[in-house]
């Protein structure tokens, strides 16, 4: 940690930490994926779902605040579950988080550059996605403060959106604005109307790993944690202000939604957020979200680029990944691990396109799976902490920031993501993520092991004649 220190700048400030874990949180699962949401799972199956998944991001956060506060490394949770759960285990999250977010930047450059599509038809898609990775990629190479100045902007724009659509959706419910199409005000004939959950219960069950889907990018606070300036007091107040303030905005967002816009409509043709601005006759509706949605995307590949570079650099400078990959340039950015992060997430978005039903298909499902697994492994490393620093004479007075309700939160954390692997295996359609997600994490431990037979192997003495 001492050497860490050294060479990693401390220059993120902690309204950077919380615009960076509440952008992280507010992404296209919102502006995209909450109308899917919806019409599967109906409104109040939506609400739900939505409440379900917030607990269980709590759950997480407090778990990882605590860990980050006393382990503040760039590592973060890959860091701390090498210390406190296992090397092997550290090295199987660490490069199933780096293959998640390095194949989801390559898919955001493609979606980036179809967005542009709809202003500027006559240039090929290919040229606004190099644009947008030689943007990136200057944030992240500049230095540690110009990402998160960056990242403060890209995710206020969001946060922004989000609460105009609350209060103009607010005013639609109750007549306060007329609708276009001159009928009546909704009030919640369509969020009560027909039936709470008219796809029925095992609906709601089988959106939720989507809904999960949408909370995760949380756990990038902890990536920060390395190189936030003040860690004891930057990391507990973006925990408490972020999740209950995300959870607002997400609830508020979905219960709006339903209000206005019928179920059965919901996220059929295009975002449910266009869609009300349309049924209030918002002029450029579509423009306008279409600019937040690219703002959204340009976010969450920026925020992943950050995560997996930390994540590759933490891995090296401990021997699981490439040791190369440990060097920093003179502003202190790990640009050979950005680099080849940025290299990877290419070579994955040309896979959509060359072996869309082979390894694209492999990489999108681990991808889904990583941040379900990287969750259990916070709850797990917090646990095994707590259980250490007790053993050692500690109390929860000793630390700068307890996860409270111990033990229950982090287990009450484990069994809730246990069950949503059970929910896919319920379901026909998303069950084989299972099998290439877990596949792949049996992979990384058998490399891990390898890996030390052979270490072990050629330090082994050579035996006398």
């Amino acid at each position: 940690m001492s050497e860490e220190r050294i060479q990693l700048t401390r220059a993120l400030k902690s309204r950077h930490i919380f615009m960076l874990s509440l952008g992280g949180v507010i992404g296209t699962g919102l502006f995209m994926g909450s109308g899917f949401t919806i019409n599967q799972g109906g409104p109040a199956g939506a609400v739900l779902a939505y409440l379900v998944a917030g607990l269980l991001m709590y759950l997480v956060m407090v778990c990882l605040g605590e860990l980050s506060v006393q382990m503040p490394v760039s590592g973060s949770f890959q860091a701390h579950a090498t210390r406190y759960v296992g090397p092997a285990t550290g090295f199987m999250v660490g490069w199933v988080y780096w293959l998640s977010w390095a194949t989801t930047v390559g898919l955001e450059f493609t979606a980036a550059g179809m967005l542009m599509d709809r202003w500027f038809p006559d240039v090929p898609v290919w040229y606004w996605s190099a644009l947008f990775v030689a943007l990136l990629f200057g944030i992240n190479s500049l230095s540690t403060r110009a990402f998160g100045e960056a990242e403060y902007w890209f995710s206020g724009i969001k946060v922004a959106a989000i609460l105009i659509f609350i209060v103009v959706g607010i005013l639609a419910i109750f007549g306060g604005l007329p609708l276009a199409n001159g009928e009546p005000a909704p009030k919640f004939n369509n969020l009560l109307g027909d039936s709470l959950f008219p796809n029925g219960i095992s609906a709601v069950l089988a959106v939720m790993m989507t809904v999960v889907y949408a909370f995760q990018g949380c756990e990038i606070m902890g990536v920060a944690a390395g190189e936030t300036d003040q860690p004891e007091k930057s990391i507990p107040r973006a925990v408490r202000n972020v999740v209950f303030r995300v959870l607002i905005f997400y609830v508020l967002a979905i219960i709006v939604l339903s209000a206005i816009v019928p179920w059965q409509q919901a996220g059929l043709v295009e975002s449910p957020f266009v869609q009300v601005f349309d049924m209030v006759g918002i002029p450029f509706a579509a423009d306008l979200m279409n600019f937040v949605i690219l703002t959204a995307i340009l976010s969450v590949g920026n925020s992943g680029l950050y995560a997996c570079t930390r994540i590759l650099w933490a891995m090296s400078k401990t021997g699981m990944a490439p040791q190369g990959l440990a060097k920093l340039n003179k502003r202190g950015v790990p640009v050979y691990a950005l680099s080849i992060t940025l290299c990877f997430a290419l070579l994955s978005l040309l896979t959509s396109f060359v072996a869309a039903d082979t390894l694209f298909v492999v990489l999108t499902a681990i991808s889904g799976l990583a941040g379900t697994v990287t969750w259990i492994v916070i709850a797990l490393a917090q646990y095994r902490f707590r259980r250490e620093h007790y053993k050692a004479g500690g109390t929860v007075h000793d630390l700068k920031y307890a996860a409270p309700l111990f033990p229950l939160i982090p287990v009450v954390c484990v069994l809730l993501c246990v069950s949503l692997f059970v929910f896919l295996a319920l379901d026909p359609t998303q069950r084989p993520s299972l099998y290439w997600g877990f596949g792949f994490i049996a992979l990384c431990y058998g490399a891990y092991y390898f890996l030390q037979f052979k270490r072990q192997r050629s330090l082994a003495p050579i035996p006398a004649a």
